[in-house]
Formats: C-alpha cells, sequence, structure tokens
C-alpha cells in the first residue's frame, strides 16, 4: 500500500490574521507576520486505499480520517465536523491534481489542539504537504513543488496554515505567504498552558464575530501601521519597540472578540495573571520576551537567542503555578 508521512509546524501570528474577505477562500482582510513554531507539529500520514489504481476510475472506497496512534503524539479526537473540514479540504487537493484514488487519512499533535496553539495552522500545513508528496506520484504537475503554490492551497483549507509552509518568518497578504528574512532567528519559546480543553468559539467562527465590533472599523490599517513598524523594529534590533507593538497588536485583536456581538472572550483570570506577571518581570529587569496571545486563552513568549538566562527565568517562574511547553531555539527542523 503506498503511504507517505509528513509533519509541519504550527505557527504564532505576531501581527495577527483576523477577519476574512467573504467568499474568497479565506483571504484576509489585512497581512499578518508569524514566527514558525518548528517545535510544535502535526504528523499527517496518508495511505491509498483503493489499490494501485491510476487509471483514472475510482475505487469505490471514500476518503477516510482517524486518529494517529504513536506515543509521543497527543490522542487526537477529531469531531465529525472536524473530520469533514479536513477531508473536504483533501478532496479539493485531488481535484486540483486531477487524483481519484481515495485514501486513509491519519493525523495527531505533539501538542493539545483546539486550544489557542494554532493546531488548524501545522494541522492543513502538513495534510497539504503530505497530498502534495502523494499526488505527484500519482498525476505529477510542473507546479508539485511550487511552495507559493502549496501555501496558496493550504490557505483555502486553514488560512493560517499557509505560513506554516515557511520558516522562520512568514509574512501573508493576498493569496500566499511568502518567507520574510529577518535577522532575528532561532528564538527560545515558551507556552504558558492556562487552558487546554477545546475552546468554546472556534477561531473561524470568530472571524465573523469579530466583523460586528465598532471595533473593527479601521482595524486593517492598524495592522498595517504595527506591520511597517514591527518589521523596522525587527529588522534594526530594537527589542523593546517590537515587544510593545505585539503586545498592543494581541490586546487589539483580543478586544474584538469583546466588543463584537454578541460578545465573547478568551482570555481567562489565569491568562491576565500571567499577563500582569510578564509586565512585573519586564519592568524589574526591562528586557523579556515578545509577548502574545491566540484566539485562545494561553501565552506565547518568545525569547531571542541571547537570552538564555531570561528564558530560564521565565520558564521556572510560571512552571510554579501553570503546566508549560517550553523549547530551546531550533537549530534545523525537527521531523
Amino acid at each position: 500500500m503506498k503511504s507517505v508521512l509528513v509533519s509541519a509546524p504550527s505557527n504564532i501570528a505576531l501581527i495577527k490574521y483576523m477577519g476574512k474577505i467573504e467568499g474568497s477562500g479565506n483571504k484576509p482582510t489585512n497581512a499578518s507576520l508569524s514566527y514558525t513554531l518548528e517545535n510544535l507539529r502535526t504528523y499527517v500520514r496518508l495511505t491509498m486505499i483503493d489499490g494501485e489504481n491510476y487509471s483514472g476510475e475510482a475505487g469505490g472506497q471514500t476518503d477516510q480520517w482517524k486518529a494517529f496512534v504513536r506515543e509521543d503524539l497527543q490522542p487526537l479526537d477529531l469531531s465529525e465536523k472536524g473530520q469533514q473540514r479536513f477531508l473536504k479540504h483533501l478532496a479539493a487537493l485531488k481535484a486540483k491534481w486531477g487524483v481519484t484514488n481515495s485514501f486513509l487519512v491519519e493525523s495527531a499533535n505533539n501538542f493539545p489542539s483546539d486550544c489557542g496553539l494554532a493546531s488548524s495552522a501545522s494541522s492543513f500545513a502538513a495534510l497539504t504537504l503530505a497530498a502534495a508528496e502523494m499526488f505527484q506520484q500519482i498525476n505529477p504537475q510542473p507546479w508539485g513543488a511550487d511552495k507559493k503554490t502549496l501555501s496558496e492551497l493550504s490557505r483555502q483549507g486553514s488560512g493560517s496554515s499557509c505560513r506554516s509552509l515557511f520558516s522562520p518568518w512568514a509574512l501573508w497578504q493576498h493569496e500566499y505567504a511568502e518567507p520574510m528574512n529577518l535577522p532575528i532567528k532561532d528564538m527560545h519559546h515558551i507556552v504558558v498552558v492556562v487552558e487546554d480543553s477545546k475552546k468554546e468559539v472556534s477561531s473561524s467562527d470568530a472571524h465573523k464575530m469579530v466583523t460586528t465590533s465598532p471595533r473593527f472599523v479601521g482595524r486593517t490599517e492598524r495592522a498595517d501601521i504595527r506591520l511597517r513598524d514591527l518589521s523596522q523594529a525587527l529588522q534594526f534590533d530594537d527589542w523593546h519597540m517590537a515587544r510593545q507593538i505585539v503586545w498592543d497588536e494581541f490586546i487589539d485583536m483580543h478586544k474584538l472578540f469583546e466588543t463584537s456581538v454578541p460578545a465573547f472572550s478568551y482570555m481567562t483570570d489565569a491568562s491576565k495573571q500571567v499577563l500582569d506577571d510578564c509586565q512585573k518581570l519586564w519592568n524589574k529587569w526591562q528586557d523579556g520576551p515578545l509577548v502574545t496571545m491566540d484566539a485562545g486563552a494561553n501565552v506565547h513568549m518568545l525569547f531571542r537567542h541571547d537570552q538564555s538566562k531570561k528564558f530560564a527565568e521565565y520558564r521556572e517562574h510560571f512552571a510554579k503555578n501553570f503546566k508549560i511547553l517550553a523549547f530551546e531555539g531550533v537549530k534545523e527542523n525537527v521531523h
């Protein structure tokens, strides 16, 4: 049986993607900038289940999903809706390549899903890469290995997944993401996991609901200004400025949630405690990480590679009261 196994990383946006152009296949209302989280990965195994049928005739089977079981991966229990969304993306990729074979899709993460750690980004990126590797063997296409094309295809399954095909920095403005050359690499990463259960409002629903907030007027302009300023701050190693821009940006996004109709919030009391501690530690040392939150309760911290001591101090501080995921700067891709 023909089978491929690939993995893809999650990513954390420092300038956020929040709001879609209606009917566009997940095109964003504003550009976003992300850092790739090589240690947080989704694994997808794609196995042909209708035989060695290359004749263009369907084998009578349907695509199926099941959890990928491996001792180093988190158990994954996709809802029926989640499974159908995943398989719908596979069907779209098959149509793009002109492939009619049926497949078993197995997937799992090495981190908790559906809690604001961008598991959909890594999941759809991994599925797109697995399909590309498999389908190029069945029906080769000249554009099959083009990362921009794969990024565009992945975006149609999950918007933020288009950024996971590039590392360490990805800029997404329109149909696909592109690598962005910034001098800061190999950052240390901490996630303070204050909530690892499935969130009540999905990211897909959040994209629709934020457009009802009065703060959504002007959101694109605010994000574009922060993107310009953050790019310059990172380019010229102005860490203090970068930290403030990243902080303002995620607070702006969460205020959209809290002022939508109906209003909702991902931020918990524990999230606020972590953020308050981050502010206190910064004020004490006048140094520290870039701090951000995604559409969830958990808090991400990114440290420059030369901040190993601060990384260890923050890790020790937050591990006293919370579950944390902590990773030293990655020197090469994890597979």
